[in-house]
């Protein structure tokens, strides 16, 4: 710490800022990666809300280090450039440590779309339209097969109907599920 001693108050700053926050950093990147990933353990009052309805904690320990990441390494950066305009150094350097916090929020709302299910539920596909694969005979009288897209995967699946028989080929409707599994449906 004695190299840091023999510079310019606000170059010290930024590296006293810049040295813990990169090593907090590493230690969560380190976690995140090996699967240890824990909340920061800070409660707040704040929430904000992305746009597809998930909840992301506006005020954390994980944005407090991203935004002071940003914040001090371009102080350290701009130093030599900007040194003698402090004040538009550190207005430089608070924004890019807000775009480190727009580029986090915007990693996280990506990876939160890869951890959407899309495995297949059968109730799924009430109020679905299917075609006819396999003649549907009348009255329940017996069983025959649709084809249905449910989340861009088409499935076979077995299907009585309650009315006239279904030709296949015919456009249908799901209209209940029984037993579970045995889809009810009906000419559109």
């Amino acid at each position: 710490m004695e190299l840091l001693e023999s510079l310019p108050t606000l170059l010290k700053s930024f590296w006293y800022i810049a040295i813990p926050t990169s090593l907090i950093f590493l230690i969560q990147t380190v976690i995140t990666f090996s699967g240890l990933d824990v909340a920061d353990g800070f409660d707040t009052d704040f929430d904000a809300h992305l746009h597809d309805g998930g909840d992301f904690q506006l005020f954390s320990l994980r944005n407090l280090i991203n935004f002071l990441l940003g914040f001090s390494w371009t102080g350290i950066c701009f130093y030599a450039a900007l040194g003698e305009n402090p004040v538009f150094l550190i207005i430089t350097s608070f924004v890019v440590g807000v775009l480190f916090l727009l580029l986090f929020f915007f990693v996280i709302k990506q990876v939160q779309k890869l951890a959407e299910d899309n495995s297949f539920k059968i109730t799924n596909t009430l109020d679905k339209t299917a075609e006819v694969y396999l003649t549907i005979p009348e009255k329940k009288s017996g069983k025959g097969k649709i084809m249905i897209s449910v989340n861009g995967a088409f499935h076979e699946l077995e299907a009585m109907t309650e009315n006239d028989r279904i030709p296949s080929g015919s456009a249908v409707k799901v209209v209940k599920i029984e037993n579970n599994n045995l889809l009810i449906v009906e000419t559109i």
